[in-house]
């Protein structure tokens, strides 16, 4: 019945495959590492720390760490559940097919599954979940345009078909928005809890102090 889907994912695989050079070898080699994004990620927390109030931050950074364990431990499963071998370990593309060396000289292949991508799931989740948290027109482009280039870099470097992006980035989108949500939930509803906590204090001083008076 998906036939027709798989072919189609094949064939604009190999299309987007084909589109290769030596330099953008190096480059996207540079943009699908993760820590090649260590400093931007450092640039975010610092963000969420100077917007938000004190305490609030830590509500933020709490979800978007769920946020992105869930993504990649959902797209893990997923992987091992539909067990699709990657382009990279497809015997029908030997030939066709343009991988990437290594320094150490070794081709990069990745895992042997790949359907969902676990990168454009992780980066779209928390593309998702921030932008959200931000609402803000400029920061929201940048960012979805980070997770976009991060997932076509695994499409380039051979080791996702389209297909396995999209899914993932469905997936990382859906999380995304459910954990903001999920978050906004429990900021709330800690406020409000703090919040009667410090007015029963103050009904309980008063009435000490009304007690005292009358004493008096």
């Amino acid at each position: 019945m998906f036939q027709w889907l798989i072919e189609l994912d094949k064939k604009a695989f190999l299309y987007f495959n084909s589109i290769h050079s030596l330099e953008w070898d190096n480059i996207m080699w540079w943009v699908t590492k993760t820590e090649t994004w260590i400093p931007l990620h450092i640039i975010l927390l610092l963000f969420i720390i100077y917007k938000e109030r004190p305490y609030r931050f830590i509500f933020t950074i709490l979800f978007v760490a769920i946020t992105v364990t869930l993504c990649d431990q959902i797209s893990v499963l997923i992987k091992n559940l539909v067990e699709r071998p990657r382009p990279s370990h497809n015997s029908e593309f030997t030939e066709l097919i343009h991988l990437v060396f290594r320094k150490n000289g070794e081709v990069y292949r990745g895992g042997t599954y790949g359907f969902v991508s676990s990168h454009a799931a992780n980066v779209f989740g928390v593309a998702t979940f921030l932008s959200n948290q931000f609402k803000h027109f400029r920061w929201s482009l940048f960012l979805f345009a980070w997770a976009a280039l991060i997932a076509y870099s695994r499409v380039y470097l051979g080791v996702h078909y389209p297909l396995d992006i999209i899914c993932g980035a469905m997936l990382g989108i859906l999380i995304g928005i459910q954990f903001y949500m999920f978050k906004v939930w429990t900021v709330v509803h800690t406020e409000r809890y703090i919040a009667d906590r410090k007015a029963e204090k103050r009904q309980a001083r008063r009435a000490e102090e009304k007690r005292e008076k009358k004493n008096v």
